[in-house]
Order: structure tokens, then C-alpha cells, then sequence
């Protein structure tokens, strides 16, 4: 039995230069070794270069975007730095769960979830919070915007999920 370690997806996340702050709120979400889309993306994505990658569902394409984007937020800008735009309100729910799991307690960026069927003055209330992340929808993004509630000029992280 050949026992090299040639799998890419037995390589851990810290050599990637995250923050110990957020190789630290990794490990308890179970994040413990990175799978192929996130081995090949993540070193990409944190280069700032365009990228598009395809995946199985539950391959990890969430992690892969979310720790990226998370280790480029500065808490110093107090406008929305990431947008995450999801073509239904159930996938921008699950990928902010998943966002959420990674930020838990540990890291301090606000988000919000900006989709319809959920209340307005609940997103204004997320938006005020100074949410560094922004995940939503086209429809419910474009009324933000036209309401001048959400300002996107210091996005600098644009998912299409």
C-alpha cells in the first residue's frame, strides 16, 4: 500500500497566510482539511484575480468563497466590502449559515441578509449594523439600492453564487 501523501485535499488551511484569528474559527466548524475545489480557488481568490469554479453541492464552494472573502474585509471601511448574489432566497440563506459558522463569535464582521419575503426594516436595521458582508438577491439588492440603503462602492469581493 503506497501511503505518499499526494491528495491534495490532505493539506490543511494554514498555509494559505489566513489570519490566526480565522484559521482559529475554522476548527470548530470541522474545517480541517481543504477539498479540491477550495485547494485550487482559495490561493486564487486570495491573489484578488477573477475566478470561476464548478462544483458538486456540498464540495465546499461556499467555504472556499466565504474564507477568502472573509480574510479581505477591513473593519476600518464601514461600508458593505463583500456581495454574495444567490439566485433564490433558500441558497442566500444557506450560504449566510454558512458564513455565519465561520464567523461565529470569534470574528468581528457584521453581515446581512438582504432577500424577499423577509422584513425591510430588519435588513435597514443589518445594513445600519455596518455590515461588512452582504448576501441577498437580485430583486431584493436592486431594491436596496434604489432606496440608497445599501452603497456598494467599497465592494471589492463580487460572488455570483
Amino acid at each position: 500500500m503506497n501511503h505518499s501523501n499526494t491528495d491534495q485535499t490532505a493539506i490543511g488551511f494554514s498555509h494559505l497566510g489566513l489570519t490566526p484569528e480565522l484559521l482559529r474559527a475554522v476548527e470548530p466548524v470541522g474545517y480541517e482539511k481543504m477539498t479540491p475545489i477550495q485547494h485550487k480557488s482559495i490561493p486564487i481568490m486570495l491573489t484578488g484575480r477573477d475566478l470561476a469554479g464548478q462544483a458538486k453541492t456540498g464540495s465546499g464552494k461556499t467555504a472556499a468563497f466565504g474564507l477568502a472573502a472573509l480574510s479581505q474585509v477591513d473593519n476600518s471601511i464601514n461600508e458593505p466590502q463583500v456581495l454574495v448574489l444567490c439566485p433564490t432566497r433558500e441558497l442566500a440563506s444557506q450560504v449566510m449559515a454558512a458564513i455565519k459558522s465561520i464567523i461565529s463569535d470569534k470574528i468581528n464582521i457584521k453581515t446581512a441578509l438582504l432577500i424577499g419575503g423577509e422584513a425591510m426594516q430588519k435588513q435597514l436595521r443589518q445594513l445600519g449594523n455596518r455590515s461588512r458582508i452582504i448576501v441577498g438577491t437580485p430583486g431584493r439588492i436592486n431594491d436596496h439600492l434604489k432606496r440608497k440603503s445599501l452603497n456598494l462602492s467599497a465592494t471589492k469581493y463580487l460572488v455570483l453564487d
